[in-house]
């Protein structure tokens, strides 16, 4: 069945950047590894982030709170060695930290309660005046080594999923209050204007976000901005020792869940709070084969394209695969949350975000299936996606897209990546599923992970371009489409017809 689309030349709006004001990471110590600031190199060349968050700042392996017997007695020592050396190489790369306070260093814990592989400790602190000390340390040395200015524009998000017992002992609530107003004061202390947030919860437990608010307003606490983690997947199919495998729900379930949110914020004592979706992604697992696929990249597409409307900023949970928690990855794809694969294979989820950076600053049209964007220099970019839920393969679909034009003669470029283009994973699958590819085929795992390009040059009728495209199962296709500048005449005795077979 072809489709039709009509554009006016009229504004519909501005296209909202807020899918790329944050991307996540695994924990901040992995990025003292080679092959993550690698991919995350990768990652600001081709989409340029503006704020990165992870988990495990006040972890052992940062390694930020430790203690010294100083003439008999143990007293804090703030080490501040490799978070300096992390948070350079992010602000290097064009990435402000989006700082989540946590988890709870070991000799700070009161309980031994931990997460991951790498034993993030999810429990209170033992000494509340010792936790608000370690922040007050921590916000003294980021002004001291970046500036105030430069330190005003990182949020400060307090722990990770306190709504949940695996991430903060007996999702205690009131517990996670006392915690974020500590801190909060603590880091207002130093200077009034940092910006602190969270309850950083999971979905499933939006009451919390109204009783976050209304004790912050009841207790006279600060808060600056409301921050919520997103997922879609249903409950698991199968869990195997590698593997975990979920369907998902309808992508405007996501949507949903950030314009229900929104609605409990301006419904709340703060209305105006901006609102931050610190995670997500399909499946909330580091083992699902989704991630790999391009079902994720079609799927995404349209959070992509709306997501903006209900929220300031959200992160892409995560950017890397190079990600340990539960454990050190086995397999070359094992189902990993990031845009880059290990062995720096980008995967179709990647071209997405690199495809959506390419859009322009006016709306044109946009529905489900598509967005189509003006840039600033009058060439037209449009990005059309085909997501299929169901199994099987003669699922393609036709647009034929009408736009008004200024330039008679056109060049159009297209970037297409499907179940055949650009999806690494599927060529892996064909050579056996190596686990730890040698390095010839981890070339050819690179090669095939390139998005499948076609050019023309096209004629308007009066005034009007005419682009008519199939899209096959979870495709997601990029065009720009540019006036042509011929200098063809400029070139003295050209004759393409004198080349053989020309």
């Amino acid at each position: 069945m072809l489709k039709t689309v009509t554009i006016e030349n009229e504004t519909i709006r501005s296209f909202k950047r807020n899918w790329k004001k944050c991307i996540g990471t695994g924990r901040l110590g992995l990025a003292l590894q080679k092959e993550y600031l690698e991919h995350l190199e990768t990652i600001q060349k081709s989409i340029q982030f503006d704020y990165i968050r992870g988990h495990g700042l006040l972890s052992d392996d940062v390694g930020i709170y430790r203690e010294m017997e100083i003439n008999g007695e143990k007293k804090p020592f703030y080490n501040f060695t490799y978070i300096d050396r992390i948070f350079d190489a992010f602000l290097d790369l064009g990435l402000r930290p989006f700082v989540e306070f946590g988890f709870m260093p070991k000799l700070l814990a009161s309980g031994d309660q931990t997460i991951f592989y790498w034993e993030g400790n999810v429990t209170p602190p033992n000494d509340y005046q010792k936790w608000a000390n370690l922040i007050k340390a921590c916000v003294s040395h980021f002004i001291d080594r970046y500036g105030i200015e430069e330190v005003l524009e990182w949020p400060f998000e307090v722990w990770n999923e306190p709504n949940l017992v695996n991430f903060w002992k007996d999702a205690n609530k009131e517990e996670y209050f006392k915690l974020y107003h500590i801190t909060t004061e603590a880091i207002k202390e130093i200077h009034p204007d940092l910006q602190v947030g969270g309850p950083a919860i999971c979905g499933g437990s939006d009451e919390w976000i109204v009783d976050f608010l209304n004790f912050c307003k009841n207790e006279s606490v600060p808060v600056d901005f409301v921050s919520r983690h997103a997922y879609t997947s249903k409950p698991p199919t199968k869990i195997t020792t590698e593997y975990y495998y979920q369907e998902l729900v309808d992508n405007t379930d996501m949507l949903e869940q950030f314009r229900s949110v929104r609605e409990m914020i301006d419904q709340s004592p703060f209305p105006e709070l901006p609102f931050h979706i610190t995670e997500y992604n399909t499946s909330y697992s580091p083992i699902n084969p989704v991630h790999d696929t391009t079902l994720n990249a079609a799927y995404l597409a349209r959070i992509l394209s709306e997501a903006g409307d209900y929220v300031d900023s959200f992160s892409y949970w995560t950017f890397s695969d190079v990600f340990e928690e539960l454990d050190v990855p086995k397999s070359q794809f094992h189902g990993g949350f990031g845009l880059i694969a290990l062995n720096h294979i980008p995967k179709p989820t990647f071209h997405l975000f690199a495809f959506f950076n390419h859009l322009g600053e006016r709306v044109l049209y946009r529905d489900e299936q598509a967005i189509v964007t003006q840039r600033k220099d009058g060439s037209i970019v449009l990005i059309a996606w085909n997501l299929v839920m169901e199994k099987g393969d003669d699922f393609n679909t036709e647009v034929e897209f009408s736009i008004p034009v200024p330039s008679s003669v056109l060049f159009l470029k297209r970037q297409t990546i499907d179940e055949n283009h650009a999806n690494p994973w599927k060529v892996w699958q064909q050579l056996g599923r190596p686990r730890f590819p040698d390095k010839q085929t981890i070339h050819t795992l690179q090669q095939t992970s390139i998005p499948f390009v076609r050019t023309s040059r096209e004629q308007t009728v009066d005034g009007t371009l005419t682009v008519s495209i199939t899209l096959t199962k979870n495709e997601v296709t990029l065009i720009e489409i540019q006036p042509i500048n011929d200098e063809s005449d400029s070139y003295h005795g050209l004759d393409d017809r004198l080349i053989t077979s020309y």
